[in-house]
């Protein structure tokens, strides 16, 4: 309980400093005539974990950093010697996302852990009308990420096994000014997977169902959520491991034109391909971790 009301304190007290200006990024939110398309159904690209439907406007690079500091709770390896998990760095993450037109936006990283290069892709399919004549917005993600680290035990003889994919279907509505949801049904596939201590094969592919929220509180104040239910066999059928599924939660915050998510999740990693398959750590045992990212929005061509 004293660990959770840290984090609650923390949410409304901490503040963050940002360069990126997602009003440049993203459309801006005016009222919606009914026939029209709807816009702003999230304010950024990404929810905490979750992607959302919104894209890079087309021209544009968004440059970001995205970090994630270690455990808050003690009874997770964090507390006072550690600074709360802010001595620690689980992942860092440095991308460049470009919107090549108003339909795709294509992407590139690299991430701390495993040393992940990706590289991914946003498609629009379908968005949402006023009229409901489209009642959803749907967009498609793709991420492939390959890993370069040094080969210590011959478990890369095979550059194949260094690869892992995800894609997802983002399926999102705006209710209303005030609230949106998305559904996020994704596969996730690595080539390489090796058995446990205890001896358990672990799965190559198998199937997560996210789900995603932001409600306003006020003109410039939001609360945002997100969570993946993992239906894996070896995550939720065997006592000796301890996985659990992503779940993150924070405040957004406006302020003119920027905008900043205040974000505490039980994942280490940032990609999907490291956080849907090795989420190991109990919000209930303070497993938990502050997370933010610094963004920067260039224009590029006319």
């Amino acid at each position: 309980m004293k660990n959770l009301l840290f984090v609650i304190a923390f949410l409304f007290t901490f503040q963050t400093y940002a360069q990126d200006d997602l009003m440049s990024m993203l459309e801006e939110e005016n009222p919606t005539p009914t026939n029209t398309k709807v816009i702003a159904t999230f304010k950024g690209a990404k929810i905490i974990n979750a992607h959302t439907n919104e894209l890079v406007k087309a021209k544009t690079l968004d440059f970001r950093i995205t970090h994630r500091f270690g455990n808050i709770g003690g009874d997770s390896g964090g507390g006072f010697h550690t600074l709360y998990g802010f001595d620690q760095s689980e992942d860092i993450r440095i991308s460049f996302d470009y919107g090549l037109n108003e339909f795709i936006q294509l992407g590139i990283a690299r991430s701390k852990r495993m040393e992940n290069i990706d590289g991914n892709l946003k498609a629009k399919i379908l968005h949402q009308r006023g009229d409901n004549s489209i009642p959803v917005s749907m967009v498609w993600f793709s991420n492939f990420a390959f890993t370069p680290q040094r080969d210590i035990d011959n478990r890369y003889a095979n550059a194949s096994s260094r690869l892992a994919y995800v894609h997802q279907l983002i399926v999102a509505r705006k209710f209303s000014n005030s609230i949106s949801f998305e559904v996020l049904p994704t596969l996730v596939h690595r080539n390489l997977v090796e058995r446990d201590p205890f001896g358990i094969q672990d799965e190559n592919t198998f199937f997560s169902l996210g789900f995603a929220a932001r409600v306003k509180l006020s003109q410039r104040v939001a609360i945002v959520a997100d969570y993946f239910y993992n239906f894996s066999d070896y995550r939720t059928n065997h006592p000796n491991l301890n996985f659990y599924n992503p779940l993150g939660v924070g405040i957004e915050i406006e302020t003119g034109g920027h905008v900043f998510n205040l974000a505490f999740t039980n994942t280490s990693g940032i990609i999907e391909n490291n956080y849907l398959t090795t989420t190991s750590d109990d919000w209930l045992k303070g497993g938990y971790k502050f997370g933010f990212n610094i963004s920067r929005v260039f224009t590029i061509g006319k």
